[in-house]
């Protein structure tokens, strides 16, 4: 075991997938955090006005506990405004910047015009860390994709001569899940429970799913099904208003304590995915982890989250999502013979495993002055 570092945590929107990584990241690891958050909302107002308030916070720890080590921050900040803030007293810590998202590629409401203002901070929290981590290479290739024509775009003094120097800076780790409460199931329900356990937000396109719920029903397929996730629908008005006659066949809506989110995954057949947007996608680990046959799209982060050899099993192409699920419902019992070894395969993201990717790569930043 090496060195037990010191570590200032910054996570300036405290929920959801974010405050997971946060807390799942200070349970394992065998450093030192200290954790400055903020509650997940407002997330434009963390953007802009979290850094001053995050540098207080930093001030009272380390007048407590000493100068850290190194500084790890998600990126819902300004960094670069937070080491103004903090020059005074947090001396010269290497700095690493977790990117969750960013506003360079992620899909604009129809009719919301983009906040050019939030693109320039996720480059400037990339210019000034010492590294940039992404929880998967799809992030960080999209992302690379796009600052070359959004470095242009400027009226002058482009920040293009300093893309290569950002790129060099830039590494793969990935989320930490907690799946050790979670365990596999080869049962099959009757009916099969098929679920949707993401964001009810635009990006997640629950449109997608409700539709071709309604098209299999009206094929005479036979189904329970359940939504989870933050927004869902969860008293009777908005349930019968987004899913209608669908209705009876709800087992479950609206967002879960965790204990009981377990015990629906335990219970799910199959797992659908029909988003627009996903860097990562921990709900769909969670569910492959527990047995789960995956209806996902073959797009996103998700090629890079199901190893290879279960492909030809888990996606569907382009808008062949109702296609999908109708091929699985047949045949559930040789889908679920298909995937057999996927949910083991998903363990290399527990907690468990990744938290040593974590905790070396901290040390040898501070051992190798990154």
């Amino acid at each position: 075991m090496g060195k037990k570092l010191k570590v200032l945590l910054l996570e300036p929107f405290h929920s959801g997938s974010h405050q997971a990584w946060a807390e799942g990241l200070t349970k394992h690891t065998r450093h030192d955090i200290s954790l400055i958050s903020h509650p997940g909302s407002y997330w434009r107002w963390r953007v802009r006005g979290s850094a001053l308030t995050m540098a207080e916070k930093a001030q009272e720890i380390v007048n407590k506990n000493g100068k850290p080590d190194v500084v790890l921050a998600s990126g819902m900040i300004d960094l670069a405004a937070w080491l103004g803030f903090t020059k005074r007293f947090i001396g010269d810590p290497p700095v690493v910047l977790y990117q969750h998202e960013n506003q360079l590629t992620y899909p604009v409401p129809s009719g919301q015009p983009p906040d050019g203002s939030m693109k320039f901070v996720n480059w400037k929290n990339m210019a000034i860390a010492d590294q940039i981590w992404f929880n998967s290479d799809f992030h960080k290739e999209s992302l690379l994709g796009a600052l070359p024509e959004f470095l242009k775009n400027v009226p002058d003094m482009s920040h293009s001569h300093l893309l290569k120097q950002t790129i060099d800076k830039m590494r793969v780790v990935p989320v930490g899940v907690e799946l050790s409460e979670i365990e596999y199931s080869d049962s099959i329900g009757d009916p099969p429970l098929i679920l949707w356990n993401h964001r009810w937000e635009y990006d997640k396109n629950p449109e997608a799913f409700i539709a071709s719920l309604k098209k299999l029903d009206e094929e005479g397929a036979q189904f329970n099904f359940a939504v989870t996730g933050e927004n869902s629908p969860k008293d009777s008005e908005a349930i019968k208003s987004q899913f209608g006659k669908l209705s009876e066949f709800i087992v479950s809506s609206g967002y879960l304590p965790r204990t009981e989110y377990i015990s629906l995954l335990s219970k799910t057949d199959v797992v659908v995915s029909s988003s627009i947007h996903e860097f990562f996608g921990i709900s769909i680990v969670e569910a492959l982890s527990a047995g789960a046959i995956p209806v996902l799209p073959k797009r996103l982060s998700y090629p890079e989250i199901v190893p290879e050899q279960w492909h030809d099993f888990a996606f569907y192409s382009d808008d062949a999502m109702t296609d999908c699920l109708r091929e699985v419902l047949k045949d559930l019992e040789n889908y679920k013979k298909n995937i057999s070894g996927l949910g083991k395969a998903m363990r290399r993201f527990d907690w468990g495993e990744v938290i040593k990717v974590y905790d070396d790569r901290l040390e040898e930043i501070v051992s190798d002055g990154f």
